[in-house]
């Protein structure tokens, strides 16, 4: 255990420093005794700060670059999204993906997500069985016109259409996706 030095009016001083702000942590004031426990040199104000300042997605640390990024703690993005519904309208930012399910053999769904796991989680809450899986994702400035052109060079390929699912190998999918480069590709797979 650290060593701990009582201080006046009998306050435990325990001879280190937060390693965030650097002030002496004191047990009890500023410090707590489960973080000694498990030697997290924090002090309280520079914990509540870092609870404030994250944003966590059923447990999942999400970077201040997501697009739906919003300090704070959620079970699902759709709770985040409520919260902060605008960025959610205004932003076009996103990945393309593909989802299957082995229900539908030789079927595969292509879509768009600000977050593809997400959307995957979403769609297993349909789903007793909890076998819809995410295969592929790609990151893209913008979402939208990524999956229009997507949808077109899958559906080039694809042996059936039904809305957003193909009848189509995951290879030859992933590979359609692999192309698109939104300037150069949207003029011509639109036109």
């Amino acid at each position: 255990m650290e060593n701990l030095r009582l201080g006046g009016l009998g306050m435990k001083h325990i001879d280190k420093n937060c390693n965030h702000c650097n002030v002496e942590l004191v047990l009890d004031e500023n410090y707590d005794q489960h973080r000694l426990n498990r030697k997290d040199y924090i002090c309280k104000e520079c914990y509540v700060n870092y609870l404030n300042t994250n944003m966590y997605v059923n447990g999942k640390y999400i970077p201040r670059s997501h697009p739906l990024y919003k300090p704070g703690r959620y079970k699902t993005f759709e709770d985040a999204a409520f919260s902060s519904l605008s960025k959610y309208t205004t932003s076009v930012e996103g990945q393309v993906y593909i989802i299957t399910n082995k229900a539908w053999k030789g079927w595969i769904k292509v879509g768009m997500a600000i977050d593809s796991e997400d959307r995957c989680n979403q769609y297993q809450t349909s789903s007793p069985f909890r076998d819809y899986k995410l295969k592929y994702k790609k990151f893209f400035s913008d979402r939208r016109k990524a999956e229009t052109i997507a949808h077109a060079l899958c559906n080039k390929k694809a042996k059936e259409k039904k809305g957003e699912w193909f009848k189509l190998d995951l290879k030859t999918a992933i590979s359609c996706i692999e192309k698109i480069t939104i300037e150069e590709q949207y003029e011509k797979e639109t036109a």
